[in-house]
């Protein structure tokens, strides 16, 4: 039986290993929508694998939404309109390519949809006790020593203010872009990390005190003013070489 398992356990990490670097591949545009992916045998002898491999990473792709594979035609790249954008792989594909600016703008676009309206729904629902959490995270964003660690406090921030809402969807969707930005928060220039956390912290408390307080307008442009203010300091923000 431990044969068995660690043959399954191969093959699972093939096929990912497939999956992973066909579907970057597909988002970094090495195979445009509309074109043809190599041939199975070709896939094979590209990555070392079996024919059941390919056939399983694929499957797994055309799930994604990537790709589609039609008979006697071939598999050809789907437009991106058509790629599940909430699938965890697609984003971390998009947040590895070389300029992902796009993709983070569109990530703080659908932010500023939801996020502030999950801060008004909490503010809704919830007490100063429940909001405890909150205020400790915005202690852990003002006294980060490292940008992980900001980094970190800032996600989970986010994360608690969807569950305060009360709203099992917000959640989920929260849980997906928040992971996906926790590589942006991270690329920010190091030089502008001790000046940005005391501000950074202030935004984000004055979300937990609207919240706290029960003004659901408050805490919706608070919340508004803290993803601008991201964007700006990120997306927006001029390269430093």
């Amino acid at each position: 039986m431990t044969l068995v398992h660690g043959g399954a356990d191969r093959a699972s990490n093939h096929t990912s290993f497939v999956v992973d670097q066909l579907g970057l591949a597909i988002v970094a545009g090495e195979y445009p929508a509309e074109t043809m992916i190599p041939l199975d045998p070709d896939l094979c002898e590209m990555f070392g694998v079996s024919r059941t491999v390919v056939r399983e990473a694929k499957k797994t792709l055309i799930a994604k939404g990537l790709i589609q594979s039609k008979a006697k035609v071939g598999t050809h790249v789907r437009a991106a309109d058509n790629w599940n954008m909430f699938d965890q792989d697609v984003m971390r594909w998009h947040a590895s390519v070389k300029n992902p600016k796009r993709y983070y703008e569109e990530l703080f676009e659908i932010r500023m949809i939801f996020e502030p309206a999950a801060a008004a729904q909490a503010a809704t629902r919830v007490n100063q006790v429940d909001c405890e959490h909150l205020f400790t995270l915005c202690d852990a964003l003002a006294t980060a020593e490292s940008r992980a660690d900001f980094a970190l406090a800032d996600y989970e921030f986010h994360k608690h203010v969807l569950r305060l809402s009360g709203n099992r969807f917000l959640q989920s969707l929260g849980d997906l872009v928040q992971t996906a930005l926790y590589s942006l928060f991270m690329s920010e220039s190091a030089e502008t990390f001790p000046e940005r956390r005391e501000t950074v912290a202030h935004r984000h408390r004055l979300v937990a005190q609207a919240i706290a307080s029960g003004t659901a307008t408050e805490a919706r442009a608070a919340m508004c003013r803290v993803i601008d203010d991201g964007y700006r300091n990120t997306v927006a923000a001029p390269a430093v070489s």
